[in-house]
């Protein structure tokens, strides 16, 4: 429990510290531009970090730094080495006002300490593939480079865009632009939908099955038990995909429909009945302390044990759950059976009972579908648009352009254009620390599942970050608002705007990416616009290796950490 509390703690300040690099870079143009005060740049940061809650459905950077590292690695010790880690890397290039990436110094933190933990338990031969998930990390290292260049392509468009003297060609090419923009998020969308419903049926759950057991069994040829699993995998397998090609007709009309409406021709026509006994299955034994035996086992001989009796056995809840669905039993004769395949905790038995008499497949899979849905984000989009064309159009059409009503505009726009960035800022960055404190307090045991967080959790985390950009941003917000170049207001609209789009296009990609890295880049491109030595490219320069050390970095520290702290625990 005391290291709980730690970690707790170390979280918060780490979302502190956070303020300092991330949320301050999402207020560094407005504030150097004079637009708004600092105390009034952090509330309107703070005000739309929050919608942002209500926008992503997803979070994105959460669940990328959650599956940097495969589960049987995560434990007490490693996620309080990670933090320590990541806060120190996050001080050091604080105090010399370098923006770093804090999503980056978590990933880096948590992989070097659960490496070090794997190689300790596993052997020095372990393969670090069965450690960490390398296809996060690839996109996490590319996208270091990539977020920033994105960012300086939009923003040089931007502002060439906007400088243009014709403004019929200039509202032309933004309606042009949004129509692309929106066709393309309408693209992201079914991508994502049919993403969504695939991982419901399980299919790439059974994929990397098979692929395993296929592996295993180049190493054992003939082994009967694998080639056993193999034939049962790619049944279910099958049947999965089945499922999935009735449906999928309905997914690619989603716009013309709605996840309700998908999800209730799928149960009326039967196409969810496999899948429901089995997603009951595992609502219910996780309300059975599941997971925390789970958690526990990797570093505890008698919890493994457990955990593989109880992972082998509760596949058999499938039988009477089936019976359930069926309404050929009750709760109650539902509980009394799975009691004796494996028994339930006295304690859980009413978090069992609720759970399957609440369950409902039609309403989990309109979710799951509905997480997808980016129709806030298009409208968003559509409108920030119409804004800007209409407040052009007053300017330069029905009052007299003037080099003050010019400057006023860009002022006036920098309000939106900063807002959408904090929304982009909020979507990507704000959950991740209420991930680490959720993976903490399930490694305890204190909760089962991420839905059962406590409701301070959330409170303390926005309340930490708030904090740290009041207290300690502002030099970061001069590296990004004045040394990278000097930004005027309609500079900083652009390089808002296109960190923005940044934000959100690789947020639907579900890339993670830098929040950091991609206004810099923005702010890069727009300094560029005038002429290329407008950019101080020396304070770029050592951007760029604090990017490039970030991850390599924080995974060294985290290691050292981890055997420090495994010492001293032993």
């Amino acid at each position: 429990m005391t290291l709980l509390i730690i970690i707790i703690a170390l979280a918060l300040i780490f979302d502190y510290i956070n303020g300092f690099h991330d949320a301050a870079n999402s207020i560094a143009t407005v504030v150097s531009t004079k637009v708004l005060t600092p105390l009034q740049a952090v509330l309107w940061a703070a005000l739309f970090n929050s919608v942002a809650f209500w926008i992503f459905k997803d979070h994105a950077v959460a669940n990328s730094i959650s599956k940097t590292v495969y589960k049987d690695f995560i434990t007490l010790p490693v996620i309080f080495s990670g933090l320590l880690a990541a806060i120190f890397w996050n001080l050091l290039t604080w105090w010399y006002g370098i923006p770093s990436s804090s999503s980056h110094t978590l990933i880096g933190g948590f992989a070097g300490a659960a490496i070090a933990h794997a190689l300790m338990i596993k052997g020095i031969d372990y393969s670090w593939a069965k450690i960490v998930d390398s296809d996060t990390i690839i996109k996490t290292i590319l996208f270091i480079f990539l977020a920033p260049i994105i960012g300086i392509i939009i923003s040089v468009f931007i502002t060439l865009v906007t400088i243009m003297r014709n403004i019929w060609w200039r509202l032309v090419i933004i309606s042009l632009a949004t129509l692309g923009t929106v066709l393309m998020f309408d693209r992201f969308e079914d991508s994502k939908i049919k993403e969504n419903v695939q991982k419901f049926y399980g299919i790439d759950k059974y994929e990397k099955e098979s692929k395993n057991l296929k592996e295993e069994l180049k190493i054992k040829n003939g082994d009967t038990v694998i080639l056993s699993k193999i034939k049962v995998n790619e049944e279910k397998l099958a049947k999965a995909n089945e499922n999935y090609k009735k449906i999928e007709p309905y997914l690619s009309d989603f716009d013309n429909s709605s996840a309700d409406k998908i999800a209730k021709v799928a149960f009326e026509n039967g196409w969810l009945n496999g899948v429901a006994a089995s997603k009951l299955k595992d609502a219910v034994r996780n309300s059975n302390d599941f997971l925390v035996i789970e958690a526990k086992a990797p570093e505890n001989k008698e919890a493994k044990a457990e955990y593989d009796i109880a992972k082998d056995k509760t596949e058999g809840y499938k039988e009477p759950l089936k019976l359930f669905l069926a309404h050929k039993i009750s709760s109650d004769s539902t509980i009394v059976a799975m009691n004796d395949i494996y028994p339930i905790q006295d304690k859980n038995i009413d978090k069992v009972k609720a759970k399957i008499e609440k369950f409902n497949i039609e309403k989990s899979f309109s979710d799951e579908i509905d997480k997808a849905d980016n129709s806030i984000i298009v409208y968003g989009i559509i409108g920030a648009s119409i804004i800007f064309m209409m407040i052009y159009l007053y300017v330069e059409k029905i009052k007299t352009p003037t080099a003050y009503t010019v400057a006023n505009m860009f002022k006036k726009l920098q309000l939106f254009s900063s807002a959408a960035f904090s929304i982009g800022h909020g979507g990507n960055d704000a959950q991740k620390v209420m991930g680490i404190i959720g993976a903490a307090l399930i490694a305890n045991g204190s909760i089962q599942e991420f839905g059962q967080l406590p409701g301070w959790v959330p409170v303390a985390c926005y309340l930490s970050i708030g904090l740290g950009t009041m207290s300690g941003g502002w030099k970061i917000v001069k590296t990004m608002g004045s040394k990278i170049t000097k930004v005027t207001p309609l500079e900083g609209v652009a390089a808002e705007t296109a960190g923005a789009f940044t934000l959100f296009f690789t947020g639907q990609m579900g890339i993670p990416v830098s929040t950091t890295h991609t206004i810099t880049g923005s702010i890069i491109g727009v300094g560029a616009t005038k002429r290329l030595s407008a950019v101080r490219w020396g304070v770029t320069t050592n951007l760029l290796w604090a990017w490039v050390l970030t991850i390599p970095v924080s995974g060294v520290l985290a290691a050292l950490t981890y055997l420090t702290v495994h010492y001293f625990m032993k």
